[in-house]
Order: C-alpha cells, then structure tokens, then sequence
C-alpha cells in the first residue's frame, strides 16, 4: 500500500468528477453501452456524504488513486438486493498495493454507518478474486450484460 492512503468523498471533491468517469468509462464503456458524458452525469447522483448513494475516493497525497461507490439496485433481476457496492477501480500505477481491499472496507465502514446490514457486488471474476478474500459469500453465478459475473453477499456487523 502507499504510505499516506486517505479516502474522500467525491461529494468534498468534485473536480475530480471528470478523473473518475475517465476511469469508469475506459473500464466499463462498453459493457455498459455508455458514453463519457453518461459516466460523468451519472457521478453527479453520487455527490453525497451522508446518504446512499455516494462515492468513495482514494488519494494519495493530491492525486486520486481509485474509486468504489455505495448504490442501490445495481441488478435488476434481485429487486431485493438493496445495497450494492461497486465502481471499485484502482489506477494501474497502484494496483497491487491494496487499495482495492481498502476501498472496499472504507465502503463497508460507511454502510455500517448508514445502518445497511446487507451488502452485495457482482465480479467478474468468477472465483471471488479480492472479495473472497475479504469474507464475501457467493450466492450465484449468472450472466450480466452478456458477462459472467459471480453474485456475492456479505453480512455486516
């Protein structure tokens, strides 16, 4: 990890709105279907610091390392899903240093907070990568957007 990871919200930052639907548009353009300016009038839903849904950045120093968001209803087909986290992106330069985990347990800390105590994810690495790692349950393997993708859950305590 860098030495000096802190976490932000995109709400206390929002100049760096065009840095992270760069990097969520480059990942996920296409699966997605979606254009530049789509990514970056979506962020604007994510301006929050108190409520769901909202948007965690990693920084090290001044520059912005990575990204992950608290939403709800990320898949249509479990209307009873409610609390998704995702978006979770790290800038190549600083994968491999556990940002990602890190993002990842900020969003969780945050949700705890907002008194969720369900959340799930989908990846498309299908053994669980970096979520299985951190605890989270598989509860099915489906096809989304033509991707197969590993639906996972985690209770939070």
């Amino acid at each position: 990890m860098t030495k000096h990871i802190e976490f932000a919200f995109l709400a206390d930052k929002p100049e760096l709105i065009p840095t992270v639907a760069n990097w969520y548009f480059n990942e996920w353009g296409a699966l997605a279907n979606a254009s530049l300016e789509a990514f970056t009038q979506k962020l604007d839903d994510y301006l929050n610091t108190d409520k769901i849904p909202l948007l965690v950045i990693a920084m090290d120093g001044t520059t912005a390392i990575g990204a992950a968001h608290l939403r709800f209803h990320e898949m249509s087909i479990y209307p009873d899903k409610e609390h998704w986290i995702g978006g979770v992106y790290v800038d190549a330069p600083y994968r491999g240093k556990h940002i990602a985990s890190a993002l990842v347990q900020n969003i969780e800390n945050i949700a705890i907070r907002l008194g969720v105590s369900q959340l799930h994810l989908q990846t498309e690495q299908l053994n669980g990568g970096l979520y299985a790692k951190l605890g989270w349950q598989e509860i099915e393997q489906v096809e989304s957007r033509g991707v197969d993708v590993s639906v996972r859950v985690k209770s939070l305590s």
